[in-house]
């Protein structure tokens, strides 16, 4: 198996669970490889995920390195309620009532809703799909608060299990009550990113950014926003929420039940591909690695998927029950490192056609893929951003290179949040108001971490005046004494 010290491009978002909240396991998987860690707050109360933040940056700082902090915000609940016996087995063809209006337990004829808005929300002939599309029960009739089904694909339905409807259509909103109190706490522990479940349109993460900004604003803290795309509502507005937001996360387990299976690997190298064009960052998410819940090695289909997501350009591939609640969380992580090595030292780039056609409107964007540019041709050991915002770090790595990107930055927030970039290397460094001196010191600290060597040539950016958001404005290629 591949070592974690050997250079990575892709990066790896590990969900923090029951399995992983050992606080050194979780400073294994970091040393393994993990460069976010996602809270899912689906599961526990908010003083549960300020506990597991604060172990999180702990792990972090005695592993010596930073990770991001992803908020995974839950959602809607479009689930159906509780059965007296926890669960009942639906036969094909027969009938099944789901009942917004019903207060007790649900049995074989049928169960109450947490999702209450579901008969306004469909019609005779409409198709839902249940616990991740394992039960298929078509609308007979609506009668009141009353849907009446006909089950297609039988199986075992249990409490609180999910329900999609085919091609979509559900209304429910997706920022919910509880969502709005999950940003304040996710803020009270400065989280980097917050994943917006079930957003249809722009205007859905729009309003979490207002919400954010609200919430942060004491922290002076600014996250980044990344729409979660799992309704086929979302696919027709793509560009629009990716406008919007910081990155997306390619949600593909929601996303499958509504549009169909077969349509997702099409979907997924899309949305790789624009949230690339666009300047955002995109994250592969759901069974990624499935069988390694439990079994200690992954599947070759597995593997064929990582590895297809890696080559396709993904910042991130995520894990989610895997590390969760999963019986190997770091032999996940090291098997997931070792793939996507694997996978980048296989790829054959041609690095030119990113940039033929390219117009730029801003400075700083057109000397990062300058730099960018430069470096390929030149054959240079590193590419260094010294970067307030991480924009210049994130421009550079929307492009494919062999030559990893070091990104230089005084402010923690920064370091962190780059943590998701593919191909960037964050670094904290205090530097000097002058320029020259600046370059001089950036030099010191790459060779003191034997980024680069005597002899060796690397290309830096900056900007003038120092330490100005926005304000790259210059290339140096430099050959290091």
């Amino acid at each position: 198996m591949i070592s974690p010290k050997i250079r990575r491009a892709t990066k790896i978002v590990a969900t923090l669970g029951p399995a992983s909240s050992e606080p050194a396991l979780l400073e294994e998987m970091i040393r393994a490889g993990v460069n976010v860690v996602r809270l899912n707050f689906s599961h526990g109360k908010p003083q549960d995920h300020v506990d597991r933040a604060r172990m999180v940056r702990e792990a972090a700082q005695r592993a010596g390195r930073e990770v991001a902090i992803m908020a995974d915000l839950q959602g809607p609940k479009i689930r159906v309620g509780k059965f007296a016996e926890g669960k009942v087995m639906l036969e094909p063809g027969a009938k099944f009532v789901l009942d917004a209006s019903r207060q007790e337990p649900g049995d074989l004829l049928g169960v109450g809703l947490d999702y209450k808005e579901l008969p306004r929300d469909v019609k005779p002939g409409d198709v839902l799909l249940l616990n991740d599309g394992l039960i298929v029960l078509t609308v007979d009739a609506v009668r009141g608060d009353a849907v009446h089904t006909t089950v297609k694909l039988g199986g075992e339905l249990s409490n609180n299990k999910g329900i999609n409807k085919k091609g979509g259509g559900l209304t429910a909103p997706a920022l919910t009550a509880k969502d709005m109190e999950d940003i304040k706490t996710a803020m009270s522990f400065q989280a980097d990113y917050v994943a917006v479940s079930f957003p249809k349109t722009a205007t859905d993460m729009e309003m979490a950014r207002q919400l954010c900004m609200v919430a942060a604003a004491e922290y002076r803290h600014r996250p980044g926003l990344i729409a979660k795309i799992e309704r086929a509502e979302a696919i027709p507005h793509l560009e629009d929420i990716l406008r919007v937001s910081d990155g997306i996360m390619v949600a593909r387990g929601d996303l499958a039940v509504e549009v169909g299976h077969a349509a997702v690997p099409a979907l997924q190298k899309k949305m790789i591909r624009m949230a690339r064009e666009m300047d955002k960052v995109v994250i592969t998410a759901t069974q990624m690695m499935e069988s390694m819940i439990t079994n200690p090695v992954p599947t070759r289909a597995e593997v064929s998927d990582v590895a297809n997501a890696v080559l396709d350009g993904t910042d991130a591939v995520m894990l989610s029950a895997e590390t969760a609640a999963g019986k190997f969380p770091l032999e996940t992580v090291l098997e997931m490192v070792d793939i996507c090595a694997q996978a980048e030292a296989s790829a054959d780039w041609d690095n030119d056609t990113d940039f033929v056609g390219k117009t730029f409107q801003r400075i700083d964007q057109s000397i990062a893929l300058g730099a960018l540019f430069t470096a390929t041709h030149l054959g240079a050991k590193a590419l260094v951003a010294m970067t307030d915002s991480g924009s210049t770090a994130l421009w550079m790595s929307r492009h494919r290179t062999q030559i990893p990107i070091y990104a230089l930055t005084p402010k923690v927030a920064t370091q962190r949040k780059m943590a998701l970039y593919r191909n960037v290397r964050p670094l904290l460094m205090d530097t000097s108001a002058d320029r020259d001196t600046a370059l001089a010191q950036a030099e010191v600290h790459l060779k003191a971490r034997d980024i680069v060597q005597s002899g060796d040539i690397y290309a830096i950016t900056c900007g003038e005046p120092m330490g100005s958001p926005g304000g790259t404005n210059m290339m140096k290629i430099s050959r290091v004494i």
